[in-house]
């Protein structure tokens, strides 16, 4: 039911991004909105960092017909097998479960956009515009550094070549992913890892945040994320080192950016007490 469209993904996805608002802020969703608006009247800038974040967005999602366009055919796959030889079958032989496959589909499928926009709701409801603007420049820096490495970079998920011997566990759960998933992620956009790259960004941010709740919420998130993307036998070992760097560095200068962009009028960033994560 989950999986049977990519209309009921999304309906999903909204309806968790709404659940995981209220669960990092304690309050309610859609207040966030309100929130947004105001923010976008007060600042200009912040209307520019949105447009920054939709314009690379939208970017991304024509990687494959630029890619397609560029006529490019290089394979760097055989040279990264090469190196790591069979360490994702190995992860896939160790902890393979049918019990575990569709807990560790749901992160990937739905977790790494939901935690995402989640971010946004809870920075705003939370008062955090450091964080809400170094989230966003998070993101454009994400991507920025990644759709070049896209292009010039080719390598083939894991399972995909044959030599590696792993299987696409995720059939088992979404056994319409590459007809209804695919179109969104090329088979060859393997390094960096987005999926580790976002979801460790949240997480990254969300303990310099001081929400105690959101630092728990975004860590399982990126554990399981993280975890999954060997589970699943979709990304190589350098694929996750490369996201897990593209994620430290792209959250190091975006909350160096944000309070660039704040000078003058960004609120001081202090660790929440315990007694406000309980009220």
């Amino acid at each position: 039911m989950l999986y049977q469209s990519m209309n009921a993904v999304v309906f999903y996805t909204v309806a968790l991004v709404f659940l995981l608002i209220w669960l990092g802020s304690l309050r309610n969703p859609l207040l966030a909105f309100a929130e947004i608006g105001k923010e976008m009247l007060r600042s200009y800038k912040f209307v520019l960092v949105v447009l920054g974040m939709v314009g690379i967005l939208a970017l991304n999602k024509f990687e494959l017909q630029i890619e397609h366009r560029l006529n490019l055919h290089t394979d760097f796959t055989p040279f990264v097998f090469g190196i790591e030889g069979h360490f994702v079958r190995l992860v896939q032989e160790l902890f393979y479960s049918p019990w575990l496959t569709p807990v560790i589909v749901f992160f990937y499928i739905f977790m790494l956009q939901s935690v995402l926009a989640a971010s946004l709701g809870v920075y705003l409801l939370d008062k955090n515009r450091i964080m809400l603007y170094a989230s966003c420049y998070a993101i454009i820096l994400n991507y920025a550094i990644a759709i070049p490495f896209f292009l010039y970079y080719p390598v083939n998920e894991v399972w995909a070549y044959a030599p590696a011997g792993v299987r696409f566990v995720m059939l088992d759960v979404f056994p319409r992913f590459e007809t209804e998933y695919r179109p969104l992620s090329g088979l060859n956009n393997c390094f960096p890892s987005l999926h580790t790259a976002i979801s460790l960004s949240t997480a990254l941010l969300a303990y310099r945040s001081g929400n105690r709740r959101w630092m728990a919420i975004t860590s399982v998130s990126a554990a399981f994320i993280i975890f999954g993307i060997f589970y699943l036998g979709i990304h190589w070992l350098s694929d996750m080192l490369g996201g897990a760097l593209l994620a430290v560095v792209s959250t190091s200068v975006a909350v160096r950016l944000a309070k660039l962009t704040l000078r003058g009028q960004e609120e001081p960033l202090t660790l929440r007490s315990s007694t406000a994560d309980t009220q």
